[in-house]
């Protein structure tokens, strides 16, 4: 079992150095954002989109709603308007009308770091809340989405 597992590691290893070389080894949020709820709500927006629509998007969202409570006190159709073309915007303006009354209500309008919180709140799964903590809190943190998770399948990574 030990050989199995040493040889796994010395393939991760070549990988990562690959990736590295090709790509750097900096890695970067591609979703635009000046602090914690910025991140928070960008990320909601890009499931299932890309993060440049996101990017189009959340300037002037962000000037119209500028904290947590803002968001929370928005107005559902007016906010389905402006996050219209990120898709599925009936369940994402539900949801960070919803996230953004609880950190409202239970964090004082802040982001909480622990991922335990993270996941609780409205259209927060782990995906965003990995997000969030490797990128706002600088805990290390895997963000896995089908791509991902599909890639490393495919390379013998894991079978999950």
């Amino acid at each position: 079992m030990v050989r199995k597992t040493e040889k796994l590691m010395l393939r991760v290893s070549e990988i990562l150095h690959r990736l590295d070389e090709e790509y750097g080894a900096d890695t970067k949020c591609y979703l635009h954002h000046e602090n914690p709820l910025q991140l928070l709500i960008a990320t909601i927006l890009s499931a299932q989109c890309t993060d440049a629509r996101v990017n189009l998007v959340t300037p002037a969202l962000f000037q119209k709603y500028p904290d947590a409570k803002a968001f929370a006190g928005a107005d559902l159709k007016e906010l389905e308007e402006s996050i219209h073309s990120c898709g599925f915007y009936h369940s994402k303006a539900r949801n960070i009308i919803a996230c953004c009354d609880r950190l409202v209500r239970d964090y004082g309008g802040n982001v909480p770091g622990d991922i335990q919180e993270l996941v609780t709140l409205p259209g927060v799964g782990r995906k965003t809340a990995n997000v969030i903590r490797g990128n706002i809190f600088e805990e290390p943190s895997v963000v896995v989405d089908t791509h991902v998770g599909r890639i490393s399948r495919k390379l013998g990574l894991t079978k999950e």
